[in-house]
C-alpha cells in the first residue's frame, strides 16, 4: 500500500468509525488538524462521510488491532516522527455486560481482553515510533478501571480490561520514563454512545471538547502525563 502523507498538526487516531473516535476525529478537524483515522470496515462508516466532507484533513487507513500484522503495515505506510499525535480508542464489551467474571464465557473474554489490552498496546508499541520525539501517546480508558473507585461491581468484563490496560500502559511509560514525550490516560466520563448506552450520564457534544483541549494543552506544554 502506498505510504500515508502528513502535514504538520496530525494524529493518528485508532478506532475512529462511530461513537467517540468519530467525535474526536470531527473535533480535532474543527482544529485544523490532519486526522488519521483507523476503520476496520472498507467504507460506509460515518468516518468515511467525514473524510469526504473534508477530503485535505481527514485520511483513513484500514486497521483491526488484534492482527499485528496490520499494525506492522500500518506502520510501515508512516514515516519516522511523522506524526504529532498518536491516539488509541479502539475498545469493545462483552455482548451481556451484566454477567459476572464467572459467567463470561472463555471466546468472549478473550475477545475483550484481546481488542483492549493486548490489541491497544501492541498498537502502541508498534506505532510509537511514527511520533515525532515530543510528540503525544494517549490511550482511552475509562473510570471503571478504577479499583479504588469500584464499589458497586457490575460490567466485570469490561473493568478488568481497563484496569489491565491502565497497568500496562503504565508500565511502558515506566519503560520510556527518559522520554520527552506526554504520555495520557483519558477516563471521559460515561457517555451517550452506542457502548455507553442511552442512560450515560453526559453527551458527546459536552464531553469530546474538553478531552480534545485536554489533549492540545499537554502537548503544547510538553509534560510527562499521568492520568487524566
Amino acid at each position: 500500500m502506498e505510504p500515508i502523507a502528513t502535514k504538520p498538526s496530525t494524529i493518528l487516531l485508532v478506532g475512529a468509525s462511530r461513537g467517540l473516535g468519530l467525535a474526536m476525529a470531527a473535533e480535532f478537524v474543527t482544529k485544523g488538524w490532519h486526522v488519521i483515522g483507523t476503520v476496520r470496515e472498507t467504507g460506509g462508516t460515518e468516518l468515511h462521510e467525514l473524510a469526504h466532507a473534508h477530503p485535505a484533513q481527514v485520511t483513513i487507513a484500514p486497521l483491526d488491532i488484534t492482527a499485528p500484522d496490520q499494525i506492522a503495515a500500518l506502520r510501515n505506510r508512516l514515516l519516522p516522527g511523522s506524526l504529532d499525535m498518536l491516539f488509541v480508542n479502539a475498545g469493545t464489551a462483552n455482548r451481556q455486560q451484566g454477567e459476572t467474571i464467572a459467567d463470561v464465557s472463555d471466546d468472549e473474554f478473550v475477545h475483550v481482553m484481546l481488542t483492549n489490552v493486548l490489541g491497544v498496546m501492541r498498537a502502541v508499541e508498534g506505532l510509537a515510533d511514527a511520533v515525532r520525539a515530543d510528540g503525544l501517546i494517549g490511550v482511552m480508558s475509562s473510570g471503571q478501571g478504577s479499583v479504588a473507585n469500584n464499589t458497586r461491581g457490575g460490567h466485570e468484563v469490561y473493568r478488568g480490561s481497563k484496569a489491565a490496560l491502565n497497568q500496562y500502559m503504565r508500565s511502558y511509560a515506566a519503560r520510556h520514563a527518559d522520554s520527552a514525550r506526554p504520555m495520557v490516560l483519558m477516563a471521559p466520563g460515561w457517555i451517550r454512545t452506542e457502548l455507553g448506552g442511552p442512560d450515560a450520564t453526559f453527551s458527546i457534544e459536552e464531553t469530546i471538547p474538553q478531552l480534545v483541549d485536554t489533549l492540545l494543552a499537554r502537548i503544547i506544554h510538553r509534560g510527562l502525563a499521568d492520568v487524566a
